[in-house]
């Protein structure tokens, strides 16, 4: 496929054609699944050529698929990376990362609320000598009295999880460049449709493609994306080497849930604007995390490097109690309890257990908050379905 009248591509049309080339498989208009775990030669010298180069040839599927590199090389161009990899889910993306790029003496900052799996991960390597501090900071100005001079990398997510706050990108792109650090962001919230780290200069970004670019709730995979160098030491040693490989199946299915990742998201962007809505009316929400409702700096940031907005949010009631977020979630019909998102299903998650108040504490999250992901459902039921059951807990 061509670029149209010699304009560059834009992002859904790289969704839908970019790096397919049908000639080389009987004009089918979908490329095939190649599922083979391994591939052949004619001579054994071609064999030893390739094994030579395994991270640039076909020779076995744990390290480069056909399928696989279609996926990697739409993803590296929606992010303006230089390359993508792919693995069997987020957190082997970030753990393959982090095993790589850190050695014992380095130091990882994360700073607010980072996936927690990747802060279990981050903190886990302290048994390796790697230093850990996780920081809570209102402005990225903040970051820098944290730095050591160990510090190898700075590890942020804006949106945040959990509480989608904002951070000043170049403020901590200029950090760390002062200080020789690494930049990594998890991307996954903002999907590249609306945001694209890389383009202000942080050097790596994550993406868990279990949630939006998959879509479908049927598949596992993460990616990272970055330079050339950097993404060919991962592949070299935290992806060869921790197995977290992906399948040609899966990557199939990326791909598929990419040809309708532009057209979902703005579907629910309409229904996220109908159900904020009525969130922020309701006399039980006392906050609602989201850009839509954000002012101020925030909103600022917000205008400054997202050019949309996704349907994941979360609620801080006026309650604390578990007795009441347990209530909410279980009121719902429409709303599932459950963990992941990104799918076409909706789902409904309280972060207040009724027993895991040091967490919550640790991690500077409100007993009242729940997370909320909007699905593909029609609008109005969502509404109708959060209403009634925040109804449930009227005082």
């Amino acid at each position: 496929m061509k670029h149209v009248n010699g304009n560059e591509w834009k992002d859904a049309a790289i969704c839908q054609h970019y790096f397919e080339d049908n000639s080389n498989y009987y004009g089918a208009v979908t490329p095939p699944i190649v599922q083979t775990t391994l591939f052949t030669f004619d001579t054994f010298d071609a064999f030893i050529e390739a094994s030579n180069h395994e991270r640039e040839n076909h020779l076995y599927c744990r390290g480069v698929n056909p399928t696989t590199e279609i996926l990697e090389k739409k993803l590296a161009k929606l992010e303006c990376g230089e390359r993508a990899k792919v693995f069997g889910s987020g957190m082997g993306a970030i753990s393959a990362t982090l095993f790589t790029l850190l050695e014992a003496g380095d130091h990882i900052l994360l700073v607010n609320n980072v996936y927690g799996p990747a802060t279990i991960y981050s903190k886990t390597l302290e048994k390796f000598h790697v230093e850990c501090t996780n920081v809570f900071v209102q402005d990225a100005g903040e970051i820098e009295q944290y730095v050591k001079p160990n510090t190898k990398i700075i590890y942020y997510e804006s949106p945040s999880t959990q509480m989608m706050y904002m951070l000043d990108i170049d403020t901590i792109v200029d950090i760390a460049r002062r200080h020789d650090i690494l930049t990594m962001t998890d991307n996954t919230w903002s999907t590249p449709f609306y945001q694209k780290p890389l383009t202000h200069g942080v050097d790596i970004v994550i993406h868990s493609c279990t949630k939006y670019i998959g879509g479908h709730s049927d598949v596992m995979a993460g990616a990272v994306i970055s330079r050339h160098e950097i993404v060919d030491r991962i592949f070299e040693i935290g992806h060869q080497f921790s197995g977290a490989a992906i399948g040609p199946f899966e990557a199939w299915l990326l791909i598929r849930g990419l040809r309708s990742l532009e057209a979902r998201l703005e579907h629910q962007a309409r229904t996220t604007q109908a159900v904020v809505e009525m969130l922020k009316d309701h006399p039980m929400v006392k906050t609602v995390n989201h850009p839509l409702c954000f002012t101020g700096k925030q909103k600022e940031l917000a205008d400054r490097y997202l050019t949309g907005y996704t349907s994941l949010l979360s609620i801080d009631l006026h309650t604390d109690a578990f007795e009441d977020v347990r209530t909410v979630a279980d009121a719902c019909g429409i709303f599932q309890i459950g963990v992941s998102w990104g799918g076409f299903e909706s789902l409904i998650l309280p972060q207040n257990h009724g027993d895991n108040e040091a967490y919550l504490k640790e991690a500077h999250i409100p007993g009242g908050l729940i997370r909320l992901y909007l699905g593909m459902e029609p609008a109005e039921d969502l509404v109708s379905d959060l209403k009634q059951a925040l109804d449930k807990i009227m005082k």
